[in-house]
């Protein structure tokens, strides 16, 4: 009789999705994102190239093992196989594949290229009525702009984002992290769970729509929903917020921190932290409208108090007094820091000398694990597609 060891029970555990088969038509950050969450969670995930390749594999330096980092770091988990789609007889093939074998296709190309290749959610499940098909769009399904293609960057700006990112009276910032394409890939995932979820019901597929602009739009729906109750679109606070006084990041001796004094007992405890108790008795500072109609005064006089002191003199009074508080890491800093190690987040790919940050999630207690390299361009081509994985396309498909 076999026995499954702890540690293997552990294993799958952390792979709800396995027997799941999710095709992903997908490059640059989004559709690949949404697929490596399903193969990190143990899903079949066969990623669909262009001859050559992801534009993302391009994406650097740095280069690790192959291709750039920011290609390594999206698809793990994944199988890769080397599609002409402006060939009919592999896009057959290409249709074949996911008739018999998919239950989920993530795709993220230009808009109106899936209808023109008959790769569109409406003709792949006449083939396969149980399929999840997922658009992941720039600025969605419906409106004028719909047939537009969209990045990152260009979201933040369209969405929003960036006009409330930055300091006032300068230019606009974008975030640096891939928010916008990394956020949309996520509610892909989201989207195509809840389509599973029915479909165990009535065993009936059907298309999600996800696209960049509403990711952006959503993640400044908190600052939207004051904008339309005001009518006044908001300056730009650089580290603080418009409703909040003080919240906010300061310039110390050695470096920065964040004081995050939300309520007026915690603004109480923040004066006493820096030798002025009697501001909690000033109207100015007596509640946080008062604080939010002053803090011009108010941050001045802590800007220039917090900058009379190193980070670690702070963080150790703030602390002592209760104060959410943190240091403005770097990212080595972050890295390194105990409570990341503690956590396990950073995770070597079997198999290689790459070491990515992992879900940011766990089962019982265990965070899910890569499970295999990112693949080769076209590495499982023969094997998925039954042809010859050096094929040359007729037509190079434009993304």
């Amino acid at each position: 009789m076999q026995h499954t060891s702890e540690a293997d029970q552990d294993e799958q555990a952390t792979r709800p999705f396995e027997g799941l088969v999710v095709v992903e038509l997908g490059h640059s950050v989004a559709a690949p994102f949404a697929g490596q969450i399903f193969g990190e969670l143990g899903a079949t995930v066969i990623k669909v190239e262009k001859h050559d390749g992801d534009a993302a594999r391009a994406w650097g330096p740095p280069f690790q093992e192959g291709a750039a980092t920011l290609f390594q770091t999206l698809n793990r988990n994944k199988q890769s196989v080397v599609c002409d789609l402006r060939d009919p007889a592999q896009t057959d093939t290409l249709k074949r594949l996911i008739a018999e074998r998919a239950d989920v296709v993530l795709q993220n190309l230009r808009p109106g290229q899936v209808e023109t290749l008959g790769l569109d959610g409406a003709a792949l499940l006449a083939l396969r009525p149980s399929l999840i098909y997922c658009n992941m769009g720039a600025f969605g399904r419906a409106g004028p702009l719909r047939h537009r293609p969209g990045y990152d960057p260009l979201m933040q700006a369209f969405g929003g984002i960036m006009s409330t990112t930055g300091e006032a009276g300068r230019p606009s910032v974008r975030v640096g992290a891939s928010i916008v394409d990394m956020g949309t890939g996520m509610w892909a995932v989201i989207g195509v769970l809840a389509a599973l979820w029915q479909r165990q019901a009535g065993g009936q597929g059907r298309v999600v729509d996800v696209s960049l602009f509403e990711t952006a739009a959503t993640w400044v729906s908190l600052i939207a929903s004051q904008v339309l109750a005001s009518g006044e679109a908001p300056p730009r606070y650089g580290s603080g917020t418009a409703s909040i006084v003080p919240y906010k990041g300061y310039a110390t001796s050695d470096g920065e921190i964040v004081v995050a004094a939300g309520n007026d007992g915690l603004f109480r405890s923040l004066a006493r932290v820096v030798g002025h108790p009697e501001w909690a008795e000033d109207p100015r500072f007596a509640d946080n409208p008062s604080r939010v109609r002053h803090q011009a005064e108010l941050y001045g006089m802590l800007d220039t108090i917090f900058a009379l002191r190193p980070t670690a003199f702070w963080l150790e009074q703030l602390e002592a007094a209760g104060l959410p508080c943190s240091p403005v890491n770097d990212m080595n800093q972050m890295l390194a820091h105990p409570q990341t190690e503690a956590l396990g987040l950073v995770q070597r790919v079997p198999g290689t000398a790459m070491d990515f940050i992992g879900l940011p999630l766990s089962f019982d207690g265990h965070r899910p694990r890569p499970r295999s390299r990112p693949p080769a361009l076209g590495e499982h081509t023969e094997t998925l597609l039954r042809q010859p994985a050096t094929m040359t396309p007729t037509t190079e498909i434009q993304e």
